[in-house]
Order: structure tokens, then C-alpha cells, then sequence
């Protein structure tokens, strides 16, 4: 998608405006409070990445993921993680059939990750070997199985939930699978006033109706026009810096970085950062990336690409306390 002129563009980024706040409406219906996990939720389904949803149980993880789908109109599978799943039992097997004419062949049965929008919920409870199927799903949104290939629908986009709380039966997602998150949101607890609202909404005879205000069609030329949108050399270089400052021993690291952090983003982690910020600018009315862009969408793009040492562990030193020192202490670059 090419944009040839200023008014095509602002036109483009008033439709994209337009179509996400009717998303974002919809799902308010069902959804009480927690705007800053349904932007970033939102956020990242415009953007074409998957979301990591982390908070204890009951807190509406997966009813928001179920009403997006609705809001959307796509296709939505829910994988249920247990210990003793298997990969088959995520991306589909072989099994033997009884052709038309009487003989037996091999024919691929298709899992449930080939869909629009999946919900791997509590996806910790599953082992490695299981987690790992979804690796080359969420990355190249394609699988293999054999030696066929199959091509993921489009739009596609995989967005876990994970309890925080160790218990007995989780596995914690390791960093290849992490990186693959764009975002990772922490559901919190509602609010006095939202409690009120839920029990209003949630223990009466009311029914409520979540009508599509897009489609999958809609959704993927609207993800075209995210990615069209410039970078100035300014915020370009301001999340080169900001991405670097996570890694240990390069030029804009901190003390505490260098003294705590294991291993920091990956280039990964400034695309991801990138095409959220571009969402962001949208948004905004705006037709180009400004550093204020990049530092909204980087605490829930870069928290969990950050992986702190013993030493943090021990102090209680997150993956938060790094990103916040770090947009605290690096200043916006003056490439005038």
C-alpha cells in the first residue's frame, strides 16, 4: 500500500482512529474498567503481534480475548494448556481415513491454532516440548507437520494468559518464546467503583450483546496502513537508544542495567516497539512517530524482554524498575 498524499494519509489514520475506538467500545460493554490492558490488547491486534495477558484468576483475561473476537468478527479458538497436552494436540496430526473408493489414506487434520485469534489460556501449565509448538506458528505464522506446510489465515494473532502465581504443574515460558510476545500486559485488580459495575453487569437478568464492527478484511488493510506510517530519524534513534540502554555493557546501559540485567531486548524487541509506537501516533491524529509515542507503548513492549540476574532477583528488581529508570535517565536526542 502505497500513500502518495498528505490528505490520503490523514484520511487513513481518521479511518483507523474511527474503526479502533468501535473496537474499543464494543468490548467496553462487556469489559469493565482495565483501559490500559484493552489498549494495549488493541494495540497489538492492530499492530499484527501476539499479547501476553499475565494476572491471577477471575479477572476477565479470557472473556476479554472471547470479546474482541466477537467485536472483530473473526475466527476464535481457545486451547486450554494442561501438563499432559501434546504438540498434535495444538497444531493438528495425521490420521488414517477410509478414501471414496475403499482404500485407506493418510489425511492431515488441521489443530486449533490454524484460526484468526487464539487463545492459548494459561499457556504455563503446558511443558516446554508442548510450548515450543507454537514458536514457529507465532513467528513465521505458518506450521509444519511433516513435510507440509500450512499457511495461517489472515489476519492471525495468538494472545496467552498466564497465572503469575508459581504453582505446582507450570512451566515458565522461556525467552525465545517471550520475545515473541510484541506486548505483555499485567492485569491488575479492579477498582472500588468497578466492583459495583461488575456486579451490576454480571448478576442480573441483563443480556448483553456484542455486535461486529469490523471484519478480518477491514483489520489486515488497516495493519498495511500502521506500517506505512514514517519514523522521524529523531524517534528512530531515540528507540535504538532506548533499546540498547536494556542491554548490558553497551553505550547507554546504566549501572543498574549492568548490574542487574542477565540479557536485554533483541532486535526483536525495537520492531515490536516500532509498529506499536506507529499504532500510538494514529491514535494521535498524527501521521509520523514522535519519541512521546515510543515511551507510552515501551514498559509493556520491553518488560518482558528483560531478563534480570540473581542478584535483581534477589532485591526484588523487575523488569519494570529497568524500563522506568531507563526512560527516566535517557533524554531525547537533538539531531537538529
Amino acid at each position: 500500500m502505497q500513500i502518495d498524499t498528505m490528505a490520503g494519509a490523514q484520511a487513513l489514520a481518521t479511518e483507523f482512529k474511527q474503526v479502533y475506538q468501535q473496537i474499543q467500545a464494543e468490548v467496553g460493554k462487556m469489559i469493565v474498567g482495565q483501559r490500559d490492558v484493552v489498549d494495549g490488547v488493541l494495540t497489538a491486534l492492530m499492530a499484527g503481534g501476539h499479547v501476553l495477558l499475565e494476572g491471577v484468576p477471575g479477572l476477565g483475561k479470557t472473556m476479554l480475548v472471547s470479546t474482541i473476537s466477537q467485536a472483530v468478527s473473526l475466527n476464535f479458538s481457545r486451547i486450554q494448556f494442561t501438563p499432559d497436552m501434546m504438540p498434535a494436540d495444538i497444531v493438528g496430526t495425521s490420521v488414517l481415513t477410509e478414501s471414496a473408493n475403499g482404500g485407506h489414506e493418510l489425511t492431515f487434520q488441521q489443530g486449533p491454532i490454524v484460526s484468526n485469534l487464539v487463545l492459548a489460556d494459561e499457556i504455563n501449565r503446558a511443558t516446554p516440548k508442548t510450548q515450543s509448538a507454537l514458536l514457529e506458528v507465532m513467528q513465521e505464522k505458518q506450521l509444519t507437520v511433516g513435510r507440509s506446510t500450512l499457511k495461517m489465515p489472515e489476519p492471525f494473532c495468538v494472545m496467552a494468559t498466564q497465572n503469575p502465581v508459581d504453582q505446582e504443574g507450570t512451566y515458565p515460558l522461556p525467552e525465545a518464546q517471550l520475545d515473541r510476545f510484541l506486548v505483555k500486559l499485567v492485569v491488575g485488580y479492579p477498582t472500588e467503583a468497578d466492583y459495583h459495575t461488575i456486579i451490576d453487569r454480571t448478576t442480573s437478568g441483563e443480556h448483553i450483546s456484542i455486535n461486529p464492527v469490523t471484519n478480518a478484511e477491514t483489520l489486515c488493510r488497516l495493519r498495511h496502513v500502521v506500517r506505512e506510517v514514517p519514523v522521524p530519524q529523531a524517534a528512530k534513534t531515540y528507540a535504538i537508544r532506548l533499546v540498547m540502554a536494556t542491554q548490558p555493557g553497551s553505550d547507554y546501559a546504566t549501572s543498574t542495567v549492568n548490574e542487574n540485567v542477565a540479557l536485554g531486548a533483541s532486535p526483536r524487541g525495537i520492531q515490536s516497539l516500532m509498529l506499536a509506537a506507529k499504532v500510538q501516533a494514529l491514535l494521535n491524529d498524527r501521521f509520523a512517530v514522535i519519541c512521546e509515542d515510543i515511551q507510552k507503548v515501551a514498559l509493556p513492549v520491553l518488560r518482558h524482554r528483560i531478563v534480570t540476574n540473581f542478584k535483581a532477583q534477589a532485591q526484588g528488581i523487575s523488569g519494570d524498575d529497568i524500563v522506568g529508570e531507563i526512560l527516566d535517565t535517557l533524554g531525547i536526542p537533538d539531531l537538529l
